[in-house]
């Protein structure tokens, strides 16, 4: 049912924002490092009205309307994230009274794509329409990592919600997550990008993604440095020299910060052989030092590379979801069929 259907009236605003498939840069985020995602033609789109007192949404994906007081706390449930964004625009002294919202959304949720950026960043858009908010898209992508940790539970870095407030089709965002400077990179021509979801469900709150972040932390205070991102791959020998699994998790961050920098430069050389093979050794780390995939995906990252993937790994936080490969653009058809072929839980995005 759309907007008119559910609540009576038409809406007053709308806004939209691409879920994102992270190409280099895995759980380097919230170690203040370098990230290179990239946006996806899915979208959620949010229509809106305002309201007084209190946030009222459909679900068009769940069929589901809520409501929600402006004082109330997270629920664990979808309004979460359009109530965290009412809540940070408030905590933040913008002026929201309440809100009516419509929830549309093509971006697969569970597959570690971002819905919930896509989600926050459409919806603090048409908050910023619909109120006549003054901030740009930098700030709303903070105000959107705000919401999601402060509001929903959940200690994410800020790189999904930068891509979906500032990132171009065709392109990947550079970001540097510490002063969050960013730049366009222009994708390969004639190649591919293809989401490959394992079948594999996970959610991020439940996974281990804030012991993931709590870990890297200890090894931060164990090296001496504000964030990961300040370790040197010269310093490796005091890396390798932490207690398990901190070495581990530290090294992983260390090397991938090191593997976004040079596939950038890959990318802008035209050298597409030696992006894929950062992809492959990104993939290999987060299986073994990050210890956030399954056999599962392993296996699949191995399917594509056997189909005619220059490059394949896992991507998002981990513990199941989506694989991120890089495939000649006139070989998908024959990629997509060996994949199916090999593993036939695969789905394409």
């Amino acid at each position: 049912m759309g907007f008119l259907e559910v609540f009576g009236h038409q809406p007053a605003t709308d806004a939209s924002a691409p879920g994102r498939v992270n190409l280099l840069g895995e759980h380097t985020d919230y170690n203040q490092g370098f990230v290179l995602p990239t946006p996806l033609s899915y979208n959620t789109r949010v229509e809106a009205s305002a309201m007084d007192g209190i946030i009222e949404a459909y679900a068009e994906n769940f069929s589901q309307r809520k409501v929600r007081g402006l004082q109330n706390a997270k629920q664990g449930d979808w309004l979460d994230y359009p109530a965290g964004c009412v809540w940070v625009l408030r905590q933040a002294g913008y002026q929201v009274p309440g809100a009516r919202m419509h929830l549309k959304s093509s971006v697969p949720i569970g597959v570690g794509l971002s819905s919930s950026a896509a989600l926050e960043v459409a919806t603090l858009r048409a908050l910023r329409r619909l109120f006549g908010l003054d901030f740009d898209d930098v700030t709303l992508a903070r105000l959107a990592q705000r919401a999601e940790v402060e509001y929903v539970g959940v200690r994410c870095g800020i790189m999904d919600q930068m891509v979906a407030s500032l990132g171009q089709p065709g392109h990947a965002l550079f970001l540097d997550t510490r002063d969050l400077s960013y730049r366009l990179v222009t994708l390969p021509r004639g190649y591919a990008i293809l989401v490959v979801d394992s079948g594999i469900p996970r959610r991020l709150a439940e996974s281990g993604y804030n012991t993931r972040r709590t870990e890297c932390e200890e090894a931060c205070k164990l090296l001496g440095v504000k964030a990961l991102r300040d370790v040197p791959l010269q310093s490796m020998r005091a890396v390798n020299g932490l207690p398990e699994p901190l070495n581990r998790r530290a090294r992983h961050v260390v090397t991938e910060n090191a593997r976004v920098l040079e596939g950038v430069e890959a990318l802008e050389q035209g050298n597409v052989k030696r992006f894929g093979e950062l992809m492959l050794a990104s993939h290999q780390s987060l299986k073994e030092d990050y210890r956030v995939s399954l056999p599962e995906v392993d296996q699949l990252v191995e399917i594509c590379i056997k189909h005619g993937a220059v490059g394949a790994r896992i991507t998002g936080a981990g513990f199941g979801g989506a694989i991120v490969a890089l495939v000649p653009e006139g070989e998908k058809e024959l990629f997509c069929q060996g994949v199916t072929k090999d593993y036939p839980a695969a789905k394409f995005f």
